[in-house]
Formats: C-alpha cells, sequence, structure tokens
C-alpha cells in the first residue's frame, strides 16, 4: 500500500489541475477572469469566501501550481505574527535567489486579528507575496479595509446535486486515487449520499470513505441502502449559529413574513430548528416580527407569538416548536402594518434630538401645595369629563413639538378604524379652534 492510501479519500481526491476541478462554474470556466488569469499563470491578490467544502483552498493549490509559485499555507487558528514573519522571510529568499513567486495562503482568515492582518500586509504591497485568503466569513465584517482593498474578493458557492454526483462518479473510476470501478453504488444511494454532504464536497467524501470501508469489510462490492442508512443517520444540516448563515436564515424567516408568505416562512423556521438553533431565540424573534411587521393591523398576534413562546418555555419540544409553527402561520397571514415601528423609530429620533424639553405645565404632577401654588396641572382638561371623553385641542407635547404626528395607521386590518377614530379626533380639535 502506498503512502497516498493512507491518506484520507477527502485529501487523496483533491483536484490537481482545473480540469479535475468540480463546481464554480461562475468563476472556473473559458472566458471568466479568474479561469483565463490561472491558466495564464497571473497572480493577484485574492479572498475567497464560501461555505466548507466548496474548494477554496483547493483552489488556491492549483492557482499556486499553475503559476510555479511556492505555495506557503499558514493557519489562522494556529499561527502568530512571528510565523507570518517567517513565512514572509522564505517568500523574500525565494525571490531574491530564485526569483520565484510565492504564495500565503491563510485559512480561515477571519480568525486573524488586525495585527496579524497588518503584519503582512506591506508585503503584499511590495509584492514580496500574494495573498490568498480564505474565510467561511463575511470579508466586509472579518477583514481590515486595507486588506480588503487590495485583494479582489471571490465568492464560492455550496455544491449543487449535480456537482456532488460528478464528484462521487469521479470517486468510484478514479483508478490511482479513488476506487477503481471495485465499488458500486445504486444511482438512488448517491442522490441520498449528495443530499446529505448538503453541498460539502469534503463531507460527501468523508461519508463516501466510511460508506466504503463498511462495504469493503463486509466483502460487498456495493454501498447498499443498509450501509447508506447507518452512515447517513447522524445527517445535521449546515446551520452556523454565529455567523454570517444564521443572520441570513433569520433574515429570510422575517422577510418571508413580512412578505406574507407562509410557506416560505416555515421552510425557514424548521431550517433554522433542524441546524439546532434555540427555539427561545426564535420565539423572541417571532415576537419581535409581531409588533414590528403587523402591530395594530392585528394586535391579536402579539398575545398569540407571546403564547407559543409560553409554550416552548413550558412544554419544550416537539409541542412548543409546533406553537412557534401555528404563530409563524397566523404572522404571515394576518394584515400587516409597520405603522407603530415606524412611529416609535420617529419618536426615539426626536426625543434624542430635542434634550431636556420640560413637560408643560398643565401636565405636570402636583402633589404638594408648592406645586399648585406653581400652576402645575391647572389648566389640565380631564378628557373623562369632557363630550367623547375628549379633550378637544389639548396639547401634550411639550411646546416646542405642539402639533408633531409620528403614527400613520395603514389602510389594513385593524388600523383602518383607528386611522378613522383618529381623523374623528383631529376634527373635534380643529372645530375646538
Amino acid at each position: 500500500m502506498t503512502d497516498a492510501q493512507f491518506k484520507p479519500l477527502a485529501d487523496r481526491m483533491r483536484p490537481r489541475r482545473l480540469d479535475e476541478f468540480i463546481g464554480q462554474t461562475h468563476l472556473i470556466r473559458p472566458g471568466k477572469p479568474l479561469y483565463e488569469a490561472v491558466q495564464a499563470g497571473r497572480l493577484h491578490s485574492m479572498i475567497f469566501w464560501g461555505p466548507p467544502g466548496t474548494g477554496k483552498t483547493t483552489l488556491a493549490r492549483i492557482i499556486a501550481s499553475h503559476s510555479d509559485a511556492r505555495f506557503m499555507p499558514v493557519s489562522a487558528v494556529l499561527a502568530g505574527v512571528k510565523d507570518i514573519r517567517a513565512a514572509v522571510a522564505e517568500a523574500q529568499r525565494l525571490l531574491d535567489e530564485q526569483q520565484r513567486r510565492s504564495i500565503l495562503f491563510v485559512d480561515e482568515v477571519h480568525r486573524f486579528n488586525k495585527s496579524q492582518q497588518d503584519a503582512f500586509l506591506p508585503y503584499v504591497e511590495d509584492g514580496t507575496i500574494y495573498f490568498i485568503g480564505a474565510t467561511t466569513e463575511n470579508p466586509s465584517f472579518a477583514l481590515n479595509n486595507a486588506l480588503l482593498s487590495r485583494a479582489r474578493v471571490y465568492v464560492l458557492k455550496s455544491l449543487s446535486e449535480a456537482d456532488l454526483l460528478q464528484v462521487i462518479e469521479q470517486v468510484l473510476k478514479d483508478p490511482e486515487r479513488g476506487f477503481d470501478g471495485a465499488l458500486q453504488i445504486a444511482p438512488e444511494i448517491r442522490q441520498l449520499f449528495a443530499a446529505a454532504a448538503d453541498g460539502d464536497a469534503r463531507r460527501l467524501l468523508n461519508l463516501l470513505e466510511i460508506a466504503a470501508e463498511l462495504a469493503f469489510a463486509a466483502d460487498a462490492g456495493e454501498i447498499d441502502a443498509n450501509i447508506a442508512e447507518e452512515v447517513l443517520s447522524g445527517d445535521v444540516r449546515r446551520f452556523d449559529r454565529q455567523g454570517e448563515d444564521f443572520y441570513n436564515q433569520i433574515s429570510a424567516l422575517h422577510k418571508s413574513v413580512r412578505g406574507s408568505a407562509p410557506d416560505a416562512a416555515l421552510y425557514w423556521l424548521c431550517r433554522m430548528l433542524d441546524g439546532g438553533c434555540d427555539p427561545l431565540y426564535l420565539a423572541r424573534r417571532i415576537v419581535r416580527i409581531a409588533s414590528e411587521d403587523i402591530g395594530n393591523a392585528d394586535p391579536r398576534a402579539l398575545q398569540l407569538c407571546i403564547n407559543a413562546w409560553q409554550v416552548q418555555e413550558r412544554l419544550g419540544s416537539p409541542e412548543g416548536e409546533l406553537a412557534l409553527a401555528q404563530a409563524v402561520v397566523y404572522l404571515s397571514c394576518a394584515a400587516k402594518s409597520n405603522a407603530v415601528y415606524m412611529a416609535y423609530n420617529a419618536a426615539m429620533r426626536d426625543a434624542k434630538a430635542h434634550g431636556s424639553l420640560e413637560v408643560p405645565v398643565h401636565l405636570r404632577n402636583a402633589p404638594t401645595r408648592l406645586m399648585k401654588d406653581l400652576d402645575y396641572g391647572r389648566e389640565y382638561h380631564y378628557a373623562h369629563d369632557e363630550p367623547e371623553a375628549y379633550a378637544a385641542g389639548e396639547n401634550y407635547f411639550p411646546e416646542p413639538l405642539a402639533g408633531s404626528e409620528y403614527y400613520h395607521p395603514v389602510p389594513r386590518g385593524l388600523e383602518i378604524k383607528i386611522a378613522e377614530k383618529l381623523k374623528h379626533l383631529k376634527d373635534l380639535d380643529k372645530s375646538h379652534k
């Protein structure tokens, strides 16, 4: 057995050339700038941003090979400024002695702090090294602007099911690194493995390796349904509890509810639950949606969401999750209004902008004789003693803000009635003048 055969399947099957690379056709196909640059050996600093198992490291290695550059990998988890300086010194030596270029590849570059990023920035600028970073996090948030401005960002996508099926075919047939036809997998079983991989080629290869070991141990030349079930039974979808995927999925849930799309909202709720998101976190967000996007168009929505939260707290799963699903469907189907949300934001802006405006004298509390002597509360009109229980013409604002309006009900749901009432009250104010 050769040394290569001791390596994990995912490492053995790592593409060595562009023609072996599967996926990312939006970047790696003739006519695309990155493809043409790699084929021509033209180097530039770049950042590969995408989910795990999409080929970021592999693509960096292929670029180094095509350009005859030294590939110098550095892990952002393990390396410090000292390691970076050592790599830069080696790159400078190769450039001086052999006129050979070097690629400093930083995996998980988002884990580098500012000082670590700053350590190699000057050498990127002067051409000592070409920098390629790989990250699963949004570079806009994870990397310094100075570094971003000197590197082109390429977005890598999760592999499609067709891409993953192609990987399986490649593994089964490859005579040197794969199974050389010694293992069979029926089309329907291949589909199961492709679905379980969830867009991640590395994960797919790891699953196939485990399944192959079970098949060979049983002297079988096939990964059948029983082996597939045993290997794939622990399948969990990709879900990043802190990264961008988390916030993207929350955003998709919120926008589906706002867009009155109950089926899509349910899907995103289930995606997050299936991925391990805390149901109580989802319950809090759902309550927020009720106030922000439904508001007084259907005040029952807020109470229903609070009830769903309490069910989740008291009963846990799965009963609580069904209550959350009920709330999400109700919110999606309810009349929509962001009038309270907009009014709150407008009022908060005024509260912050105008400082400590005094409370009008007629609205002040007067629990002592001194306060009464200062006319606190004297001109106040008690609404319940007025016609229609409304003190027409009364001002409840600080004087500089008198007449301000924040809340504008929408012509949907209960807010239709609310708007009619507020208009009537404004008419009473006008008649009082």
